[in-house]
């Protein structure tokens, strides 16, 4: 199975995921978040450094669980400007 090139917007927004994930782990260990999240720390670190910029709905779920997020701050703080004001209109 050969997957399309990620758009740049995709790429974008995996970023703002994984920036938004860093913040939210804070001074917790990635293996600590990982392991409560049911991930291993590689799968972590790939989408903290947007290596894995779209990451499927039940690992985010799983993340935002242990961070402590609601799915719905997890799609509004890591969506695109552009996105937001179209969502938002």
């Amino acid at each position: 199975m050969v997957r399309t090139p990620l758009t740049p917007q995709e790429r974008e927004r995996g970023e703002r995921l994984g920036a938004l994930l860093r913040a939210a782990r804070g001074e917790r260990s990635m293996v600590e978040v990982a392991a409560a999240a049911g991930l291993s720390a590689e799968t972590l670190r790939k989408i903290e450094t947007g290596r894995a910029p779209t990451p499927a709905f039940f690992t985010i779920a799983a993340l935002s669980g242990a961070l402590g997020l609601s799915l719905d701050e997890v799609a509004q703080l890591s969506a695109l400007p552009e996105t937001v004001a179209v969502a938002v209109a």
